[in-house]
């Protein structure tokens, strides 16, 4: 490893080391509390096994001191965010009375701002019973299902877009994200995706809350998925990403886009009937059992217009704007259509062709709908950072398009000619 990969290595661990104490010194909460400390403790580490070149060594303290401690502590000792115990009642009504939803809540932790496929992440819970012993703790914590979801799904994104081996210009062969890392000539090997889930990125929201990891991973899967030709898989990931929360619909349109640019109508046709088939059928039993709960808690509230205010107040423009009064809100979701009316009119325009293309664009659309809602938190912009930085960890440098019909990315002096 160079002296220029050492330093910037070394300087991204202790960058993300002084974002992780920002939380003991400025957040009220006590999860946050002790995943700042212990994640600042192995950033650190992981930047001075890095400056003495031991880049694995660091990746892992990272991983120890950020994911693994925190985690097994909050999950056994029964703290975290309030979407812990949101999903895990939802789980529980479910299993119970086949309902989701708490009838006229009156405080914001009765609110379950989800829609019903996320119950289905409780429901582990439910099943192991009121029990508090810690392996109860440990399989029944909605966190560890949803961690278990986002792995899962990334994955079988890996094993859609591994191939064969590819031959790039000047290079030996190249396997793309199969069992082992990428490797370029005259490089090491690349291993983005354990550094994005050691980073905050990942490491914060998995130990605390876990709720978005999920829709993130499905998200990615239906990519992959649409890349790879497999447009029913596509529409089966697509609907389970839809089932969890509305904000996974700007995926339905990336993922079609892209299997028309690369498969032709009839696959995107496919694809957009099996993701519009699957909602509905996981989510309509909900919707007609609690029609007016499933409106006032999963689409009033987290936009700022239920009795009770969302804690989601992040000052971002979107919420902002929405504080100056309802001329301000109404003023707010117009540039929300329009940004996403802007997004939708770059698909037809200049439809993404790589996973990479697909994921950027899918990032612009979310990343402007967290900036422009009304309500938002900061940490929902971690799933566009999430799509970015995953889409490059499965796309080796040199590869530009995926070749129609075979699922396999060409390189680029081959699509030239």
């Amino acid at each position: 490893m160079t002296l220029s990969r050492t330093a910037r290595w070394t300087t991204g661990w202790l960058l993300a080391a002084a974002w992780a104490l920002s939380f003991p010194l400025f957040s009220s909460l006590e999860p946050h509390r002790l995943w700042g400390w212990c994640a600042a403790a192995g950033y650190l580490v992981a930047a001075g096994t890095t400056l003495f070149g031991h880049r694995r060594a660091g990746l892992a303290a990272a991983l120890l001191g950020a994911v693994a401690l925190p985690l097994l502590w909050l999950v056994l000792t029964g703290q975290g965010q309030s979407e812990v115990t949101v999903i895990e009642r939802s789980g529980r009504l479910l299993l119970e009375s086949g309902r989701l939803y708490v009838d006229r809540p009156a405080a914001v932790q009765e609110y379950t701002p989800y829609l019903p496929g996320m119950a289905l992440l409780g429901v582990p819970r439910a099943l192991l019973g009121g029990g508090d012993g810690w392996v109860v703790r440990l399989l029944g914590d909605a966190r560890i299902w949803c961690a278990a979801a986002l792995f899962g799904c990334l994955w079988a994104a890996r094993r859609l877009l591994g191939g064969g081996p590819v031959r790039l210009l000047g290079s030996g062969p190249v396997r793309l994200l199969g069992s082992g890392p990428v490797r370029l000539l005259g490089g090491g090997p690349v291993r983005l995706l354990p550094v994005l889930v050691a980073s905050p990125v990942v490491a914060l929201p998995l130990a605390v809350s876990g709720v978005d990891l999920p829709l993130a991973g499905l998200c990615c899967l239906a990519l992959a998925a649409a890349a790879a030709g497999r447009p029913v898989l596509a529409g089966a990931a697509l609907a389970g990403a839809c089932a969890l929360k509305w904000t996974a619909l700007p995926a339905v349109a990336v993922a079609v886009a892209l299997l028309a640019a690369c498969r032709g109508g009839r696959p995107a046709v496919r694809c957009g009937l099996v993701a519009a088939g699957g909602t509905a059928l996981l989510v309509l039993p909900g919707a007609l059992l609690q029609p007016a709960e499933l409106w006032h808690q999963v689409f009033a509230f987290p936009t700022g217009r239920a009795q009770v205010p969302t804690p989601a107040s992040s000052p971002l423009p979107g919420h902002l704007l929405a504080e100056l009064g309802p001329w301000g809100w109404y003023l707010t979701v117009g540039l929300l259509l329009a940004g996403g009316l802007a997004v939708a009119l770059s698909l037809f325009a200049r439809p993404p062709r790589t996973v990479v293309a697909a994921a950027d664009r899918l990032a612009l659309g979310l990343t402007l709908a967290f900036l422009l809602a009304p309500a938002g938190r900061f940490g929902y912009l971690a799933l566009p950072l999430l799509l970015v930085v995953w889409a490059r960890s499965v796309t080796p440098p040199g590869v530009s398009r995926v070749v129609a019909g075979s699922g396999v990315p060409r390189p680029r002096t081959a699509a030239r000619r």
